[in-house]
């Protein structure tokens, strides 16, 4: 059975508080001190501030923070219930079992909490078309949700030999751990079912109240190609991910046994949806901007962030939170890993380079893929899940270098272009860190000779100052907005640039990174250095 999907892209509004009156604000940068580390998952996240809790609802499925509702109407929630557990692993015990990769477990805590809602497990066949080809998903209801990724399960022959006609299959961690059912086998729809004595059963089937689990065929090339716009050898997800992978996809809805733990020390800050919901209603928050990196938090990131939240707080509202997420999922091998980028994001709390008053730090359980306008997609569609309601971009988000050629595989000035334009993403204020320039219209509505739409206004209100990017003002000597008429006194000082520092245990300019989170980092290339040193070293042979 094929499917037909018509995709209609419409003009629409960004909706944004612009009746609250104006306030100001000193442009102080210096804050009181605290350690992002706690043991305690939510205390970290209140500091020094503490604000009357706001009732929620006990249904922890309909959860809805104030600013911004979840894609598809509520979040989405698969873990089963503690009474449940037992129960559901012993059923799992005796089903056919497929071996997750540790990426894989990733994605099942990706789709446990909510980030892809309102996706409810691996994608069946119908939902990894819509997402390759369109970028989004059409719910029952004609609407439209961003889906820019595929989020999909491989398996190979073997697998699906094991399966056979099973109806449901357990997932099995790397660590060989039960950790999820993946329910209902499209074989099963094709040979029991059918042959079911009551016909009204069938025609409830076919009207699709029940979905089936999906085998279908992994076209790895086109997925490649459509996901990052080459196939290149040298993409770090293909190569990890796609390249071994089976030749089969399997989808179907997860039931999560228990919530996936990684114990590494950072647990506690791998928040939920639902509870960085909870969060920003308890904090009374009007306003969530949401900041992804992979990288670490230099003083230019600490200046867009404080400006952005300066000029919020200039447009009237009245708390804006500033939600810290770096990425916490697979990454290249020459990116800073998770655990250092946590001690160094603690050091910038506690130099008071970031407020912790109104910072809230979490991990973002996503695996990167390195694609480009593509992947930023994702990105921003997961912070709505989580309730952001402005998604910082910047330049060349989730890019990188093309893997064969010297030159940036994406344009740098495309991932802004195309979140202002994503179909699903319009409830999402977008935060672009650089303006080129101030129009009367946006992507999003059509120009006309009326008042300024109110995307506009919000970007005329945030860049009023027309900031392009920041850069390291070599006579002040700090992190500043780039100055195009005196080009001769900034210094960009790109990822590579700042490794090679750190990996000389060289400091970099004045003002560049506060000094206990270079130290971080200086430290952790010397580590690195140390174990390359000692697998260089020859190995004695005895005569």
């Amino acid at each position: 059975m094929s499917l037909t999907v018509r995709l209609h892209i419409t003009n629409t509004l960004f909706h944004l508080n612009l009746k609250a009156p104006l306030s100001k604000r000193s442009d102080s940068t210096k804050f009181l001190h605290s350690s992002v580390y706690h043991p305690n998952p939510l205390t970290p996240l209140v500091f020094h501030q503490r604000m009357s809790s706001v009732p929620l609802c006990k249904d922890s499925v309909t959860i809805k923070s104030s600013l911004i509702d979840p894609d598809g109407g509520y979040l989405v929630d698969l873990v089963v219930p503690k009474s449940k557990r037992e129960l559901k692993a012993s059923e799992a015990e005796l089903l056919p079992k497929v071996k997750l990769a540790k990426i894989d477990l990733e994605w099942v805590h990706v789709i446990s909490e909510g980030w892809a809602s309102p996706l409810k497990g691996f994608m069946r066949e119908d939902e990894y078309l819509q997402s390759l080809h369109f970028n989004s998903l059409r719910m029952k209801d004609g609407s439209v949700v961003n889906m820019s990724l595929p989020i999909v399960l491989a398996v190979d022959d073997e697998d699906k030999e094991r399966i056979g006609v099973s109806t449901d299959v357990a997932l099995v961690g790397p660590d060989g751990d039960l950790v999820a059912i993946l329910r209902r086998i499209h074989q099963i729809l094709g040979v029991h079912l059918m042959k079911s004595p009551v016909p009204e059963f069938w025609e409830y089937l076919q009207d699709g109240n029940i979905e089936s689990i999906e085998i279908y065929k992994h076209n790895k090339e086109e997925r490649i190609a459509r996901t990052w716009g080459t196939t290149a050898p040298g993409l770090p997800y293909v190569e990890e991910v796609i390249a071994p992978a089976g030749n089969w996809l399997i989808g179907g809805d997860l039931e999560v046994l228990k919530p996936i733990k990684y114990n590494d020390g950072l647990d506690q800050y791998r928040l939920s949806p639902q509870q960085l919901r909870k969060e920003f209603d308890r904090r009374q928050a009007d306003a969530v901007f949401a900041f992804q990196l992979r990288n670490p938090v230099h003083n230019g990131h600490a200046l867009l962030m404080n400006d952005t939240r300066r000029r919020l707080l200039e447009m009237g509202y009245k708390n804006p939170i500033l939600l810290l997420h770096p990425l916490g999922g697979f990454t290249k091998a020459d990116d800073v890993p998770l655990d250092v980028r946590m001690e160094q994001h603690s050091k910038v709390l506690e130099d008071g380079v970031l407020d912790p008053a109104t910072t809230i730090v979490a991990i973002f359980p996503s695996p990167m893929h390195y694609a480009g306008p593509t992947e930023v997609q994702w990105h921003a569609k997961a912070r709505i899940n989580a309730g952001a309601n402005f998604y910082i971009v910047g330049r060349d988000p989730a890019g990188m270098g093309h893997p064969t050629e010297k030159r940036d595989l994406y344009d740098p000035d495309h991932g802004k272009k195309v979140l202002s334009m994503a179909p699903g993403l319009e409830k999402l204020n977008i935060l672009p860190f650089r303006v080129d320039s101030l129009t009367s219209g946006c992507l999003n509505c059509d120009n006309s000779d009326a008042a300024p739409h109110p995307y506009v206004r919000f970007n005329q209100m945030l860049h009023s100052s027309v900031p392009y990017v920041a850069a390291y003002d070599t006579v002040e000597q700090k992190m500043a907005f780039f100055d195009p008429s005196r080009a001769k006194d900034f210094l960009f000082i790109s990822g590579t640039k700042m490794r090679a520092y750190a990996r000389s245990g060289e400091y970099p300019p004045d003002g560049f990174m506060c000094p206990g989170g270079w130290e971080v980092l200086v430290k952790h290339y010397e580590s690195v250095q140390a174990e390359e040193e000692a697998t260089q070293k020859p190995t004695a042979v005895s005569a």
